[in-house]
This record gives C-alpha cells, sequence and structure tokens, in this order.
C-alpha cells in the first residue's frame, strides 16, 4: 500500500508528542496552531489511525502513537545526519577533481586557473590530464575525468558544453620567410607555401583544414606533428610555415602574423551529458569561466 506522508507531518507529529500540546508545540515550530492541527488530522487520515487522545488539557499519544513516536525518533536523526552531511559535501572545499585538456590549454589557461585555485582553496587538489583531443574526448565520455577542455568537439551533442572563449589562428614562419615582412598575412597567401600541421588528434586540425578550405587555398602539407612545440621546431628548421591557435604561445625565435579575415576557434568546457558536477568541479568550470571573461589570457 502507498501511503502519502511527507516529512513535515512527522516533524509536526514529533513535536506535538514530546510537547503533549498543539499550542506549544505551535510555538516550538513557528506554525499556527490551524496549522499543526492540520497536519496531524493528515496524517491521522493517511495511517486510518488515531495518534493522540485529546482533552481540554492536554493530548496523549495513543498506542500506536507512542510506537511511532519511538520509532520516527531514531529514523528523523538519523534523517537529519544524513542532510547534514549532503549539506556538508556541497559547502566543502577539500578534495581532488581531474580535468582533461588539450595541450594548448594545458599550457595557457590550466596554470592560471590551477594557481588561482591554490590560492583560494588550498585543500582542493586539481589533477591536470594534458592529453590530445581525440582522449579528452574519450576521458570524459569514459567518466575518468570530473570534465574536460576541448576546442569545439565535432561531437558536442554527446556532451553538456559551455563556450568560455574564442582564440584566434595566426601564421608562424621563419623571421627570414617573406610573409614575415607583412603585418598580417592573408589567408589566400598560404597557398603553394609548405605547411606544417598539427596532425588529427589535436582539435584545431579539422578547423585549420576548414579553414583553408573556406579561404580557397589548396593545402600543401609537408609535415604533420602531435604537438605544436614540435611543429615550431620545423618551421625554426626552415621546413615550411605552421597555422597555429595564438594560445599555442610561439616562440619569439619565429615571426607571428595575424592572419586576415580573422578565424577563431571556440575553447568549450564540455562534461557528461546528463551528469551533475560534483560540487568542486562545478567551483572549477566556474573559476575557468570568470578567468576568461576577465581576459585573464592574452594571446601574443
Amino acid at each position: 500500500m502507498s501511503m502519502n506522508v511527507n516529512l513535515r507531518q512527522l516533524r509536526v507529529f514529533l513535536a506535538v508528542a514530546r510537547q503533549r500540546h498543539f499550542r506549544r508545540a505551535a510555538e516550538h515550530l513557528y506554525l499556527s496552531q490551524p496549522a499543526v492541527s492540520r497536519h496531524v488530522a493528515e496524517l491521522e487520515a493517511e495511517l486510518g489511525v488515531r495518534l493522540f487522545d485529546r482533552s481540554t488539557r492536554e493530548v496523549i499519544p495513543t498506542e500506536a502513537g507512542r510506537y511511532l513516536e519511538s520509532a520516527i525518533e531514531r529514523v528523523l536523526d538519523e534523517l537529519e545526519g544524513v542532510l547534514d552531511h549532503v549539506h556538508s559535501e556541497g559547502e566543502r572545499k577539500r578534495g581532488k577533481i581531474h580535468i582533461a585538456s588539450v595541450p594548448t590549454l594545458s599550457a595557457s589557461l590550466m596554470p592560471l586557473c590551477i594557481a588561482d585555485c591554490a590560492r583560494d582553496y588550498p585543500e582542493l587538489t586539481i589533477q591536470l590530464h594534458d592529453q590530445a583531443q581525440t582522449l579528452v574526448l574519450d576521458s570524459v565520455r569514459g567518466g575518468e575525468v570530473d570534465f574536460g577542455i576541448a576546442i569545439e568537439p565535432p561531437e558536442a551533442s554527446e556532451f553538456d558544453s559551455e563556450v568560455i572563449m574564442h582564440d584566434p589562428f595566426c601564421l608562424a614562419c621563419h623571421p627570414d620567410h617573406p610573409l614575415a615582412q607583412h603585418k598580417t598575412v592573408a589567408w589566400k597567401k598560404l597557398q603553394g607555401q609548405p605547411l606544417v600541421l598539427l596532425d588529427y588528434s589535436s582539435g584545431s586540425r579539422r578547423l585549420i583544414d576548414q579553414l583553408l578550405q573556406k579561404h580557397g587555398v589548396e593545402a600543401h602539407v609537408v609535415q604533420q606533428t602531435g604537438h605544436p612545440y614540435t611543429a615550431f621546431r620545423m618551421v625554426e628548421a626552415g621546413l615550411g610555415v605552421t597555422v597555429t591557435p595564438a594560445l599555442s604561445s610561439p616562440p619569439a625565435t619565429l615571426a607571428v602574423r595575424p592572419l586576415t579575415p580573422a578565424e577563431r576557434r571556440a575553447v568549450t568546457l564540455i562534461h557528461r551529458r546528463q551528469r551533475s558536477l560534483s560540487p568542486l568541479a562545478a567551483l572549477v568550470w566556474n573559476r575557468l569561466r570568470e578567468l576568461t571573461a576577465k581576459g585573464a589570457l592574452t594571446p601574443r
């Protein structure tokens, strides 16, 4: 049999049983006396049993009322403890969370965030998983991390996501390269240039291919690498030029020029769809949003 008994009714019943008086119970609960009487009447109706014998001077629990009183005192005490524990879990700032991030953001945004959180929440530990985008997505899907930082994941519908900033693409080339003589470089100037690009484990490579095609450039890719640092060293060696996001922080040994028209990639926070973030993970998620909103990152 299903019964519609609620926690408020049980609290009111217990107060009346302890006070042996409706008015005193009402004062203890900060309720009106009619409200207390109504809750007790509803509980009795739902249980189908009389819980109190009433007189003009006091109310006395019936046998059923005495049994219910002794039983729910223990249950409500345990419930209070459970609810207090859940509340303290939501309020605490101690523990460890795992975040997967693509390399360019692991080296730029995440150090700022980790240092910021270490200052404000010294008992919070952030474990960074520095991974290629394909692995970031897999880590989030598999629940191995609390959330991830990716670049416009094509599988966005699989995740709950939030774009927190846009990062412009630029050209990095050897200082002696003819394109280094310009303040800005049009995308179409990349036609025929030997390109050193990240491979398809990167979140940016798919976007770069789309942008080259958009601007009518037939890509002449001479090398593909798994990490921006490797691409930069190849450009330093004169093997070609590279298209890279500004946050990848090309070294000072290379000439870096904005590509025109400006094209940007969306930096995106992702977590498993229909899975709530823990309070600690939500705290760091919000801190990342705040840092980018304040312009904490200044790409070269």
